[in-house]
């Protein structure tokens, strides 16, 4: 049976994803994504599993209770990792696996699933926990003519509350009797 730090080494070079082995086997790499660009990853191995610990965002700035009910809920359809928060707020992905069952195929099957949570959950995790803050990002870039690709995720609720605001001052207008 091939060592589990060699089944990771290996399966880390073979897929052209640079880590950094930082101790007997703890391995630190980032795996590229499309929404959210790099996430982060940390593997451990212990004596019986391989500990998978991935960083998803930072403590949301806003409605916590509604992120961290969401993630709960999202964890219900998570294949092998599900969402945590560390003592600072933070969110994780977190993940075991059992050395008995380390193999190529089975870690690629993990780091997929940990690639696709981060992935898919993140612009919804930045809609909830910091819409404010985008809110000044993208009202800051249009009041200065600035780029908004940046935000073009979030454009859709941006854009409509950006209308309604609009109408509902149009409403305060027309409402005035034109004194």
């Amino acid at each position: 049976m091939t060592h589990p730090a060699q089944v990771v080494r290996d399966y880390l070079a073979d897929n052209d994803i640079e880590f950094e082995e930082t101790g007997k086997g703890l391995f630190s790499f980032s795996l590229p994504g499309e929404k959210k660009l790099q996430t982060a990853v940390r593997i451990d191995i212990g004596g019986h599993a391989l500990g998978v610990h991935a960083f998803v965002c930072r403590k949301p700035d806003e409605n916590h209770e509604r992120v961290y009910e969401w993630l709960l809920q999202r964890n219900l359809r998570l294949y092998a990792v599900a969402f945590a928060i560390d003592r600072l707020g933070d969110i994780y992905l977190d993940a075991r696996l059992p050395l008995a069952v380390l193999d190529p195929a089975e870690l690629d099957r993990l780091l997929g699933a940990v690639l696709s949570a981060a992935d898919d959950s993140f612009n919804t995790i930045l809609e909830l926990g910091f819409a404010s803050s985008i809110r000044k990002e993208w009202d800051w870039r249009r009041l200065r003519g600035e780029p908004t690709h940046n935000l073009e995720a979030f454009r859709g609720w941006l854009e409509a509350e950006d209308r309604a605001a609009s109408s509902g001052e149009q409403d305060q207008d027309d409402g005035d009797g034109g004194r």
